[in-house]
């Protein structure tokens, strides 16, 4: 079997053998000028769709080219089932978040406006590139869903009862937040972080009310909330996800 190529690209069109997709101008400009790759050269596509498949590049001039699909390398695997709730952050924090969030297997990615949010608009395009860039680099084949910012009380008031709710509580007693998930018994999960000024008072008897929500601390120190994001998803995926030995 030849080796898998190292240079991976998200397109959005229909991925099958024997297919051939025309470059947008950037993805042409990337892959003829800035990577310098010669007509014939095999790179990666997917989709989030189709899986993941083998391409030829084939040059149509210094700024166009076509990619000829040869094979797939792997079928579309459905991935963790894993929702990223947060309150949003400024540009550069919000990017490195989303990248690191779909990194480590977050299935949707949803702003949560909160009374004490410092940033209520996000750019959900650039949103949606940086969860691309992520995929492109970490060898994934699924992209997360990503929705418009909604309140956190109409949020929890259209929760889907079979999914658990770990609310990332900066005022819960830090009792071990390993216990507090082995309590829960996964499947359908969803992790909430909220703003560095933390949930109000009411925001928190709200979250605390629901049978679905669990609480968990972060531990004694007070982290930024994007660093926060890394700690809780990786709590989740080591007690509750895919990070646990295959039964």
């Amino acid at each position: 079997m030849s080796e898998v190529p190292s240079i991976r690209l998200y397109v959005d069109a229909a991925l099958a053998e024997g297919a051939v997709i025309e470059c947008d101008r950037a993805q042409a400009n990337y892959l003829l000028n800035v990577l310098r790759l010669n007509e014939g050269r095999e790179i990666a596509l997917f989709n989030g769709r189709d899986g993941e498949w083998r391409a030829r590049v084939e040059r149509q001039g210094r700024k166009s080219a076509l990619l000829s699909l040869v094979a797939q390398l792997r079928p579309q695997e459905a991935g963790p089932d894993l929702h990223y709730l947060f309150a949003p952050l400024k540009k550069a924090r919000l990017d490195y978040m989303v990248q690191k969030a779909v990194e480590l297997g977050a299935s949707r990615l949803t702003p949560v406006l909160t009374e004490y949010c410092q940033v209520e608009r996000v750019n959900l395009e650039r949103m949606r590139a940086n969860a691309i860039e992520a995929a492109e680099q970490c060898g994934l084949i699924s992209l997360p869903l990503i929705d418009s910012p909604v309140k956190l009380v109409d949020l929890i008031g259209e929760w889907d009862k079979n999914r658990s709710l770990v609310f990332c509580n900066e005022k819960h007693e830090i009792s071990g937040p390993v216990a507090d998930l082995e309590g829960l018994q996964g499947g359908k999960m969803a992790v909430l972080i909220g703003p560095e000024g933390g949930f109000s008072p009411q925001e928190a008897l709200l979250l605390q009310s629901q049978e679905f929500v669990t609480s968990i601390s972060l531990g004694p120190r007070i982290m930024r909330a994007d660093t926060a994001a890394v700690a809780a998803l990786s709590l989740v995926n080591a007690v509750l996800g895919d990070w646990r030995p295959a039964d």
